[in-house]
């Protein structure tokens, strides 16, 4: 059964982040927003050390798929249940409570490393994934999206063909997040989604890993958006691309039964990632509401009856239910991929709750402070922009609700469109 109970790491981990936040993130929230794409230095000379210090732990593939190592000095103690994806959630939170745009600029292996740890063999995530200890900072990223393929990942037209030992990739991808850190600002790499056989469909598509440096891999541009702002986002074009045969993620086998269940499998970390930092940002606009609101004298009274409760009152409640049902939810997601259970259908419910739950708290904490809430004087306006994506990337609020739909049903893809 889940424990609610936080374990004593998890505990100290969230404090110190969340100290971490206020000294190396509030401070400069607002310039990292008005300056696009500029790198926060200080932090993220920080987080590397500490990200380096993480390595195997998890934290270097954004803080999911790590868990508790067995004891080196006693390799017949019991295997014990791990907590890496819960510690995830928590300094997720606490770093998108800081800055969802400058968390986005750590320097770890990222969506990319989580599509290696999800898919890829032991001697691919050494491979890898170790860079990610030695030398200077660097960034994973993940390709998904094109020009004419968003939310239908199964529409991809990027291309993967076998020449000899390399695969050769032909394509273009956009809102690729961390792309112009993971392949030009460092030694890198980024995750590209290419169909090796058009024919066969969605189980043609497969993942690559295509390392920064690697000829015919070209940064095109980047993403002008609307919130966010510190994250880089970038286009990437790939142009007769060729890499290694064994960076292929997987198996090469097209099964016409598997589908692409296995580059789909990166999803079920990272969703409840997705949802994690979207409360963040909602506990960062609610935490700074009912601040205010108790400045003046409202604080809402617990135990009463709804109908002698004012419409503020009414308001924070509703706002701090929706704020705990999607935390208790993400943790439950991330407590599942601990525990080695299956957990498609609840990260999928994670991701959709948080991003519906905290794009309606962020507006509320905006309205509730008036034209003060709009103006650019207070973070809350920026607040609400950032929470927008979290409802967006990492499936859209409509087809994760497709996909739970589908899991509870029961209902192919075919049937329920």
């Amino acid at each position: 059964m889940i424990d609610f109970e936080q374990h004593p790491v998890v505990q100290q981990t969230g404090m110190m982040i969340k100290q971490m936040a206020e000294n190396l993130m509030r401070p400069v929230s607002h310039e990292m927003d008005e300056q696009e794409h500029a790198e926060p230095a200080q932090y993220v000379t920080f987080m590397w050390e500490v990200m380096k210090s993480q390595m195997g732990s998890g934290a270097v593939t954004q803080f999911t798929g790590g868990g508790r190592k067995k004891e080196k000095d006693d390799p017949n103690a019991p295997k014990t249940p791990g907590f890496g994806n819960v510690l995830g959630a928590v300094s997720i939170e606490m770093m998108s409570w800081g800055d969802a745009g400058i968390y986005l600029t750590t320097p770890v292996a990222g969506l990319g490393g989580a599509a290696v740890s999800a898919a890829g063999t032991p001697e691919q995530k050494e491979r890898f994934l170790k860079r990610f200890s030695e030398g200077e900072p660097k960034w994973g990223a993940m390709a998904i999206t094109e020009p004419s393929c968003g939310s239908d990942s199964a529409a991809i037209t990027t291309t993967a063909h076998l020449d000899g030992d390399e695969w050769v990739i032909n394509g273009h991808k956009i809102f690729v997040t961390a792309g112009k850190r993971a392949v030009v600002d460092s030694k890198g790499f980024v995750v590209v989604w290419a169909t090796v056989d058009k024919k066969a469909g969605r189980a043609g598509i497969k993942s690559f890993v295509v390392e920064a440096g690697t000829p015919g891999m070209t940064m095109l541009a980047l993403e002008k958006k609307h919130g966010i702002r510190a994250s880089d986002t970038a286009q990437l074009v790939f142009e007769n691309c060729r890499v290694p045969r064994n960076n292929l993620l997987g198996s090469e086998e097209v099964d016409l039964n598997k589908g692409f269940k296995g580059v789909m499998a990166t999803f079920d970390a990272t969703r409840p990632a997705v949802a994690a930092s979207a409360i963040g940002i909602g506990r960062a606009a609610l935490e700074f509401i009912e601040e205010e609101f108790e400045k003046r004298g409202i604080k809402p009274r617990y135990g009463t009856s709804p109908a002698k409760l004012t419409v503020r009152e009414r308001d924070l409640m509703e706002m701090e239910a929706n704020l705990k049902a999607a935390w208790l939810l993400t943790l439950r997601a991330a407590w599942m991929s601990d525990n080695k259970k299956h957990n498609n259908l609840e990260a999928s419910i994670c991701k959709a709750k948080a991003g519906l739950a905290v794009t309606q708290i962020t507006q509320k904490a905006v309205e509730l402070m008036g034209p003060l809430g709009y103006s650019r004087e207070l973070l809350l306006e920026k607040w609400m922009r950032d929470a927008k994506i979290n409802d967006i990337f990492e499936g859209t609020q409509q087809i994760n609700m497709l996909i739970i739909a589908r899991r509870i049903l029961g209902y192919t893809r075919e049937q329920l469109k």
